[in-house]
């Protein structure tokens, strides 16, 4: 049974401030959660119903701090969704520090103000698939544990990492290292024409404003996805996600072509 101070305190994770202050998120669902636990991260409590509790092997119920039977209406009370899942899990956020040296290693990916949740969850999940593990965010992003982030990314923020810090500085870090900074723009070259590197900064903007004049002004290449229909009213650009898939295709079919 959950009691009522747990389902405060869970239901006040979904604000960015308690997130922070706490060092904890809510992951939702029975795939997402046991492959959290299956990646040995650290669960502060696992709330689910009995059922499936029942189908977990002993070895991953030994990593969870406390666990909670429940029953659908409680799931109900704390789930951000419509119609919750069997498993709810809170869970501690990772200690990442980010290195710069890794810019030298490969492609990184930079993200101006996207604010969207589904976005970004979405740009981690297609990072991942790409085998792209840095994400480095300005502040003005939307927070990466979001819950409507950590549903769209389906457990890639298990294998890529995001940091919240000045873009400047990074692009700034890159051109001193005379990497590329490649800006997803709508005027720049065709990305299918365009000799892309195998290490730089991927930088995409806002849903809406695209890239910033400040950042536009360090950026060394401007690629953009050609439009190849005709013009199509109320068409104008690619949903940022979409673009993101994209660009990451792209650059990692480049990269077989240079092999």
């Amino acid at each position: 049974m959950v009691s009522k101070n747990e389902i405060n305190f869970i239901v006040s994770l979904q604000k960015k401030k308690i997130r922070d202050e706490q060092r904890l998120f809510v992951i939702e669902g029975d795939k997402l959660v046991k492959e959290y636990l299956s990646a040995r991260v650290r669960i502060k409590q696992l709330v689910a119903k009995p059922e499936f509790l029942n189908s977990l092997p002993l070895f991953l119920k030994k990593g969870i701090e406390e666990i909670i039977p429940a029953s659908y209406e409680e799931l109900k009370k704390i789930s951000t969704l419509k119609t919750p899942h069997n498993a709810l899990a809170v869970v501690e956020m990772p200690e990442n520090a980010p290195d710069l040296s890794d810019l030298k290693k490969g492609l990184t990916v930079a993200l101006d103000c996207v604010q969207d949740p589904g976005n970004l969850g979405t740009i981690i999940r297609a990072a991942a698939w790409f085998g792209l593990i840095n994400i480095y965010c300005s502040p003005d992003c939307v927070d990466v544990y979001n819950p409507k982030v950590i549903q769209a990314s389906m457990g890639a923020t298990l294998q890529v990492k995001v940091f919240y810090t000045s873009l400047k500085e990074i692009l700034a870090k890159a051109i001193a290292m005379n990497l590329p900074v490649y800006g997803a723009v709508l005027d720049g070259e065709s990305i299918y024409s365009s000799r892309l590197a195998d290490r730089g900064i991927i930088l995409l903007g806002n849903e809406s404003k695209g890239i910033s004049d400040e950042l536009l002004q360090v950026v060394t290449d401007k690629i953009a996805i050609p439009r190849l229909a005709d013009s199509t009213p109320g068409i104008d650009s690619l949903n940022v996600s979409m673009a993101a898939s994209v660009i990451f295709s792209e650059f990692t079919r480049s990269r077989g072509r240079q092999l």
